[in-house]
């Protein structure tokens, strides 16, 4: 149900009840809450941010939350994937599917659509376009820069967030108020200098920390209290005890292409598409990086070592990712990786082990 108005008043004094500790809060209100439930907001990347995410959505009575991930549970998710279960990763059950059945659990007054795709630049306007606020779950930056354009194309905000190891970051973006993502960050990192959670780990605190952060400036968003979001860029270090709020309001760029020239390079389907294809008959998929990696066939061995069997030469690094699913590493970042013809697959061990 996308709207409380759509109750008789018997429904309205159920919904009352439920959310009245939300309603006791005054700078929501009864006014507020209507207007949560009123609005539409789309996540995604439905791993550990964004299983907080989702929770905190349909727990405060937004009306209506989409769910967009491409993978599936298994054990090493459940340490800091909230929503999920033993019986999900034993079943291989879709994130996207084994969230909504949950969350549909907790709120049934909330309407609950779950996509299990891979976001792209083929979908993402249509999966993003009909949104108030799109809160961004996901684990790399290539997704990121494809969400900025989709904000930036559309007009629409939404609420960038990463976490690894100890630290996390998180940022407000507005479109023609606020600098965008590629005005802080002009391309991706180079594959592999920036760690992911398979290969730096991560700890749950951070997690919620960020998320919780993200969730509390989508209500500021939603019900419309500009003066109260926090437009600096938020950053903590739980282990180390740091935190740091960062102005960006001067980073804003007079030749972005995303936000000042329009260029939505991110939603031109032929970038992924070039760099991104099954190789036919070989029953393998090939990734090459836009951004080429400085890191050498040492600094693989050393990375991926511990993860799993590596055996080197100086052409290239075989890691065996999965008993039938092995990572062929070359100079440069290149990496073919076999036992899958499966582009979403593909996609995801590459962002596991490697960062996108």
């Amino acid at each position: 149900m996308n709207s409380h108005s759509h109750l008789d008043n018997e429904q309205i004094d159920h919904v009352d009840a439920r959310y009245s500790r939300q309603i006791l809060f005054s700078p929501i209100g009864a006014e507020g809450q209507r207007k949560l439930g009123e609005s539409r907001v789309a996540i995604v990347g439905m791993g550990a941010l964004g299983t907080v995410l989702a929770n905190h959505m349909v727990r405060a009575g937004i009306g209506y939350v989409r769910l967009i991930d491409r993978d599936f549970v298994d054990t090493s998710n459940l340490q800091r994937q909230m929503l999920y279960d033993e019986e999900d990763a034993n079943t291989t059950t879709p994130k996207a599917i084994a969230a909504a059945r949950r969350l549909q659990l907790v709120n049934s007054l909330v309407t609950i659509e779950p996509h299990v795709t891979d976001l792209n630049s083929t979908n993402a306007e249509d999966l993003l376009s009909d949104v108030d606020l799109i809160l961004d779950g996901t684990d790399n930056f290539s997704v990121r820069f494809l969400i900025n354009d989709v904000s930036m194309k559309l007009g629409i905000p939404w609420i960038y967030g990463g976490a690894v190891a100890s630290r996390g970051v998180s940022l407000t973006i507005i479109p023609g108020q606020t600098p965008c993502l590629r005005c802080l960050f002009t391309q991706a990192p180079a594959a592999g200098t920036a760690e992911t959670c398979d290969t730096a780990g991560v700890i749950g605190g951070i997690i919620h920390v960020v998320a919780s952060f993200q969730s509390t400036e989508a209500l500021k968003l939603l019900i419309g209290a500009k003066e109260q979001l926090n437009l600096k860029m938020q950053q903590w270090d739980l282990w180390f005890n740091q935190h740091s709020a960062i102005r960006v309001d001067g980073a804003l760029k007079s030749d972005c292409p995303a936000c000042a020239k329009q260029q939505y390079e991110y939603l031109e389907a032929h970038l992924e598409n070039d760099t991104i294809q099954s190789l036919c008959g070989r029953n393998s998929v090939q990734i090459q990086p836009i951004v080429p990696s400085t890191k050498s066939l040492d600094d693989w061995e050393e990375r991926l070592k511990p993860l799993g069997p590596v055996e080197k030469n100086r052409f290239l690094l075989k890691f065996q990712a999965a008993p039938d699913l092995h990572m062929v590493i070359f100079p440069g970042g290149r990496v073919l990786i076999q036992g899958t013809d499966d582009l979403i697959q593909a996609k995801s061990l590459y962002s596991r082990y490697i960062g996108m």
